[in-house]
């Protein structure tokens, strides 16, 4: 199957026009697609084996050996590459300055049945995350650090939005993500093995330095703003925190789930 290559130079095109609708939640869900943006993050897709339906290139965009691989790739996977101009592709970024390279990729669907929990030690979970920045942030840290992916709790941000892929810098292709909601969390996690681990300011936490983390180990991350409800840090195997040794109370939930996938990854490398 071998795709085909166009050009489209007008902003009144009905394909320019459908792909920007794809900055909104509700079209990106009626589509099943969302769109990323820079030949870093397109680059980090083709190396894990996944190419965009539509590549769209500004002028002069495969004359990078990186670009040109992955027209050639795209093309022979079946999708089409779209030359284009400067103004349409800061039209579907939503940038001033965008990139030369704009991909548009199918939305994967992921479940917990699909998890292969033995496939990492690490495994990050975060309840109701609400800033596109920090799920993005996840993402790279779950890279950084081998986790097996993310799973995304109750009503969390669009993991899919224009901000939180460009957060990710490609992670959001080399993570298994999943969407669902604590009560259905809790009894797949209790069908297997795994290790919850609640973040949690309670009174009968622990330094997160002083617990001996067992494999697979699910580190659980609670909302910005209001952390995870108790009910949920109950539940968890143990519960621990980091010391704070200035004014502020906690660290921001990205830099949180950072700190402690390292110290996870730390003790399996000792």
């Amino acid at each position: 199957m071998t795709g085909r290559r166009s050009q489209i130079e007008s902003l009144s095109n009905p394909l320019i026009k459908r792909m920007r609708l794809l900055r909104e939640k509700r079209h990106r869900r009626a589509e099943e697609l969302f769109l990323a943006e820079g030949l870093r993050i397109a680059t980090e897709a083709r190396e894990a084996g996944i190419l965009p339906q539509w590549l769209f290139l500004g002028p002069d965009g495969d004359t990078h050996p990186l670009a040109a691989a992955l027209a050639a790739d795209t093309l022979k996977a079946g999708g089409e590459v779209i030359d284009t101009t400067g103004a349409i592709l800061s039209k579907l970024s939503g940038k001033d300055n965008p990139q030369t390279v704009v991909g548009i990729y199918a939305e994967p669907e992921t479940s917990l049945a699909d998890l292969d929990r033995s496939a990492s030690s690490i495994w990050l979970v975060a309840e109701r995350l609400r800033d596109p920045g920090n799920l993005g942030t996840m993402l790279r840290t779950g890279d950084a650090v081998g986790a097996g992916g993310l799973i995304l709790l109750d009503e969390s941000t669009d993991p899919y939005a224009v901000e939180a892929v460009r957060a990710s810098m490609g992670a959001i292709f080399t993570q298994k993500l999943v969407q669902t909601r604590w009560e259905e969390f809790l009894p797949w996690l209790r069908g297997g093995p795994g290790q919850l681990v609640a973040t949690w300011l309670g009174d009968d936490t622990q330094d997160y330095q002083a617990v001996r983390y067992a494999a697979p180990t699910f580190i659980l991350t609670g909302n910005e703003s209001q952390g995870m409800p108790a009910e949920y840090a109950a539940a968890a195997d143990v519960r621990v925190k980091m010391p704070m040794m200035g004014k502020a109370d906690s660290l921001n939930a990205a830099i949180a789930t950072a700190v402690m996938a390292y110290e996870v990854l730390n003790q399996r490398r000792s």
